[in-house]
């Protein structure tokens, strides 16, 4: 069940009615699913999309009110801290101060520490979805536009990079999300067929490389790279430039793929209220 709900907002940043439909929709796939497992209790959230959106609290209520769901808007903190939970519980205590950069669909969360909890916890507006809508709308781009989103990423990131460039080096760095994960598959890393357990790893070069190479070609195109499916293919030349820029002022000129994210810390964090 793909939603992608970020391509269902306007400039304004409105959710429109067809991504409400589909939102409503998509709960309700969701409760048969959980019925069917007999599931006891179901964690509904909603992200970034919903806290940028003007309309969101009456997207909300529509859902509420089709499916009896209420949804949890999480703080880009929240997520970022969530997401970070689930990276050092991969991970381990032996990775040291852990860096984590999370690309989403509506926010890039980068996050800092040492422990479980994040000393440093920040939740941008620079998705991979966000990006393409808002600087990438040709298909494929022209030059100029590729060349112009990747200065407003960079310059919109440079803005907030102090508190990174201030603290200890990082003993480990991890990428998360679907977007990172086919950034690393199209620069060879192993397929999800091989497990979870596979060491997966992207390098700063991979990234450039990558977006010299997507640049030029169209969202059908795309989908003959490895790792690239017809759902995300619009979005992956965004994704790489959010990565490149990430990754090129916290300086990293590499970093290892966690399979492990948001949805992970939201359990893990029940789990331990739950213990």
């Amino acid at each position: 069940m793909l939603l992608r709900l970020s391509e269902h907002v306007d400039d304004e940043g409105h959710i429109d009615d067809a991504g409400a439909a589909s939102l409503s929709r998509f709960v309700t796939e969701c409760l048969e699913v959980a019925e069917e497992r007999g599931c006891e209790e179901i964690l509904a959230f909603a992200t970034s999309a919903f806290r940028e959106a003007p309309n969101g609290d009456e997207v909300l209520s529509r859902v509420r009110t089709e499916t009896g769901v209420d949804l949890e808007v999480l703080e880009g903190t929240d997520e970022a801290r969530l997401t970070f939970l689930a990276a050092r519980r991969w991970v381990g205590w032996s990775a040291g101060h852990l860096l984590v950069v999370d690309i989403g669909g509506g926010s890039l969360e980068l996050t800092l520490g040492d422990d479980e909890e994040p000393d440093v916890a920040k939740s941008l507006l620079l998705g991979a979805g966000r990006v393409t809508r808002e600087l990438l709308p040709g298909d494929p781009p022209t030059a100029e536009e590729v060349r112009a989103a990747r200065r407003t990423v960079r310059t919109t990131l440079a803005k907030e990079i102090r508190p990174y460039a201030k603290a200890p080096s990082p003993d480990s760095v991890v990428g998360t999300s679907k977007t990172m994960r086919s950034l690393a598959r199209i620069a060879g890393a192993a397929p999800s067929g091989d497990g979870p357990y596979v060491l997966r790893r992207l390098r700063l070069d991979d990234v450039r490389e990558t977006i010299a190479r997507v640049g030029s070609m169209t969202s059908r195109e795309r989908t003959s790279l490895p790792g690239v499916s017809a759902s995300r293919a619009h979005q992956i030349l965004a994704g790489g430039i959010v990565a490149e820029a990430a990754m090129d002022l916290l300086g990293v000129d590499e970093l290892s793929i966690c399979p492990w994210a948001l949805r992970e810390g939201v359990l893990l964090r029940y789990l331990d209220l739950m213990a």
